[in-house]
C-alpha cells in the first residue's frame, strides 16, 4: 500500500483519530483470522444519531428516493410486519445516515485492512432485528458477502457491521467462522449468487460444512462482542450469520460494505449460463456500456490514502 502524503482537507484525519487506526499487529490479525473489532471509530453523538435518523426513515422520511427499485432489493415497509428488516441503500436515502457513513476514518480502517489506496461504499443496509426470540427472520444463515458480489472484480471487499449500542451474542451479534476467507470455495458458478434470505437455510448450512470439509478445515464461529462506537470489520469471503435476538430489546444497526478503487464490473454467468446481475446494475451510469461501480451518487469515495494527513 503506497502513501502519498499531499493535502487532501476532505479525507484528513485527526492526530487522535490516526490513533485509532488498526496497527500492524491488528492487520496480521485481519489476515489470518478473516475479521477485525475496531477500536471506537464513533462517538456516542454519532450513535445516537443513527439511531434517530433510523427511526425517521422506519416513520418515513427519506431526503431523497431510489430513481428505481431493482428486482432484488432488501426494503422493509410496515406491511412486512414484525420481522427482522433490511433496508439497501440507505445511504443514498437518508442525509443524516450518509454523513456518518462518509466518515473518513472508516474508510481509513478499511483501506488499511484491505491494503488499498482508495475505499468507496459498495452498498449499505439498515438492519432491525426485533426482540422476538423465536421470530425465524432473525436467524441469519452462514454466507459470505462474495457470493453476492459476483460481478464485481475485487478479492479485497470487505463489511463494517455497525450497531448502535453494546451488542453481544445475547442480541443476535455478527458470529464469524473464524478464517474461512483462506478456504477455496467449490461450486462457484452455481446459485451461491442467490441471497441468504432467498435461500434455504440447511442448504446454506451445508455449503458450510462442504465446504469446510474440501479445505480440511474446523469450522470455528465466533460470535464478536461489539462496544458501542466499535464495529466488526470482516473479509468478504468470511463466513457470518447470526442468532436469535433474545435482549429483550431490538438490536439495531448498519451493515456498510466497502470496496477498493481497484473494484470494476465483470459479466458473471452461472454454471447454466444466466447472467448474474446487482442491484447497482440497474442503478448506476454506465461506463462503456457497463455498470460503473465508482458511480459518485451511489458508490461515493470515503477515503484516499494519498490524503493520509492531519488536521
Amino acid at each position: 500500500m503506497t502513501s502519498n502524503l499531499t493535502d487532501d482537507p476532505v479525507f484528513a484525519l485527526t492526530p487522535t483519530e490516526r490513533a485509532l487506526l488498526p496497527d500492524d499487529d491488528d492487520i496480521d490479525f485481519y489476515r489470518r483470522h478473516g475479521w477485525y473489532l475496531s477500536r471506537p471509530l464513533l462517538t456516542d453523538a454519532e450513535v445516537d444519531t443513527l439511531l434517530e435518523a433510523s427511526e425517521r426513515f422506519y416513520a418515513g422520511h427519506r431526503d431523497r428516493r431510489l430513481p428505481m427499485r431493482p428486482p432484488r432489493l432488501a426494503y422493509w415497509e410496515p406491511e412486512k410486519g414484525p420481522v427482522q428488516r433490511h433496508n439497501d441503500y440507505i445511504h443514498y436515502e437518508s442525509a443524516a445516515i450518509a454523513e456518518i457513513l462518509r466518515k473518513p476514518l472508516i474508510g481509513a480502517v478499511a483501506a488499511r485492512l484491505a491494503q488499498a489506496d482508495t475505499i468507496r461504499i459498495f452498498q449499505s443496509t439498515l438492519i432491525y432485528k426485533p426482540a422476538v426470540p423465536g421470530e425465524r427472520s432473525n436467524l441469519v444463515p452462514w454466507h459470505f458477502d462474495k457470493h453476492y458480489w459476483a460481478t464485481s472484480t475485487s478479492t479485497r471487499m470487505l463489511t463494517a457491521f455497525i450497531p448502535f449500542h453494546d451488542c453481544t451474542a445475547e442480541h443476535g451479534t455478527i458470529t464469524m467462522i473464524d478464517g474461512s476467507h483462506h478456504w477455496h470455495e467449490i461450486g462457484e458458478r452455481d446459485s451461491t449468487t442467490k441471497h441468504f434470505a432467498d435461500r434455504d437455510a440447511g442448504e446454506l448450512d451445508r455449503m458450510l460444512a462442504e465446504n469446510a470439509a474440501h479445505n480440511d478445515a474446523v469450522v470455528s464461529a465466533v460470535p464478536i462482542s461489539i462496544p458501542k462506537g466499535h464495529m466488526s470489520f470482516h473479509h468478504c469471503r468470511t463466513y457470518h450469520g447470526s442468532g436469535a435476538n433474545r435482549s429483550g430489546v431490538p438490536r439495531r444497526a448498519i451493515s456498510l460494505h466497502l470496496q477498493d478503487g481497484d473494484n470494476r464490473y465483470r459479466d458473471f454467468t452461472l454454471g447454466d449460463g444466466t447472467r448474474v446481475h446487482y442491484n447497482h446494475d440497474h442503478l448506476v451510469r454506465r461506463d462503456g456500456g457497463r455498470p460503473d461501480y465508482s458511480d459518485s451518487e451511489f458508490c461515493p469515495t470515503i477515503w484516499r490514502e494519498t490524503s493520509l494527513t492531519t488536521r
